[in-house]
């Protein structure tokens, strides 16, 4: 079983994917403006946070001091490459494609060492939390070979195609088509219920973060707030969201394609970029989109309050991340 591209065939026309990316760079500066102010949401508390977003909008967004960018950004980088690099390491030795061939032997053996070794799995099954019960389970019952053969084959994609964009004018991608990431969405590419849209984004992002964006939560929800929360013609209302009507509950769509959600995150970053530029800051091509996923991470911190109310319960939570 397969988890399906839960989203309207409008979303992949051209004319709605331009409408999207332009309410994005409309949205995007006065967020950039907050991002600085508080360097990432590090120097201000939460209610002041809080105080400077109820001016956002109309009314504009009230500094509490005056920063310098280029001084700021080039911190906020250094502190996410930080970041990022702790854990990387147990991604990559054990997405190593040497190593997952020799687990062919051992199918059970990988299981055993993604419980333990994957920081996100292993916080997941390690985790108190009852609305993690049901992932529990379905990593119990999956099936060993599913799960190499699957993060085999997200790790060839992903080092391959870092390989092709060698010589490659990476910032030149127009269109979703140039992207080249309809495959990730298809089945060779996912575990039902263990290895989703979510896990799947990480493991990218943790081998190759110049080409991979993290379709965390957090991220899917920025998207709703980055676009305004407008449908763009969509029937059943934003596709960064999941209602369930009868229950009156909202969920970020944790179905949410990779492909088009790698094309919006390619979008942010060519803004954050641009704004890198202005202030002479340099965003090392090798860690492009861990500076997108402290952006997001921001927008949806930012919003934090809000998204607790419209979530919904923790029925539907267990795979809201996965």
């Amino acid at each position: 079983m397969y988890y399906p591209n839960n989203i309207e065939d409008i979303c992949y026309e051209e004319s709605h994917i331009e409408q999207v990316t332009n309410q994005i760079k409309s949205q995007f500066y006065d967020y950039f403006d907050l991002f600085i102010q508080s360097e990432a949401g590090t120097t201000l508390s939460e209610n002041q946070v809080r105080k400077l977003a109820e001016k956002f909008g109309s009314d504009g967004i009230v500094k509490a001091r005056k920063k310098d960018i280029g001084i700021v950004l080039k911190r906020v980088i250094a502190e996410g490459i930080e970041k990022f690099e702790k854990d990387r390491n147990s991604y990559t030795e054990l997405l190593d494609e040497e190593a997952l061939e020799e687990y062919e032997d051992n199918p059970a053996g990988f299981k055993s060492a993604l419980s333990k070794d994957c920081p996100i799995i292993r916080g997941t099954l390690n985790s108190p939390a009852k609305e993690l019960d049901k992932y529990k389970y379905e990593f119990r019952i999956s099936n060993p070979n599913e799960l190499l053969t699957v993060s085999q084959n997200l790790a060839t994609f992903a080092n391959s195609y870092a390989e092709e964009c060698e010589g490659f004018e990476y910032d030149s991608i127009e269109t979703l088509e140039d992207l080249g990431f309809e495959s990730l969405d298809t089945e060779d590419y996912s575990v039902f219920g263990v290895i989703g849209g979510g896990i799947k984004s990480q493991f990218v992002f943790k081998l190759q973060p110049a080409y991979f964006p993290y379709r965390s939560k957090e991220a899917i929800w920025a998207f709703w707030y980055l676009t305004n929360k407008k449908t763009f013609g969509c029937e059943e209302g934003s596709q960064f969201l999941m209602i369930n009507v009868e229950k009156s509950l909202t969920n970020q769509n944790y179905f949410y394609p990779y492909e088009l959600f790698s094309f919006y995150a390619y979008q942010v970053y060519l803004l954050l970029k641009k704004e890198a530029e202005k202030n002479s800051v340099y965003i090392p091509e090798m860690y492009r989109y861990v500076l997108v996923d402290q952006f997001l991470s921001f927008i949806a911190k930012k919003h934090e309050e809000d998204i607790k109310f419209i979530s919904s319960s923790s029925e539907d939570k267990s795979y809201s991340w996965i």
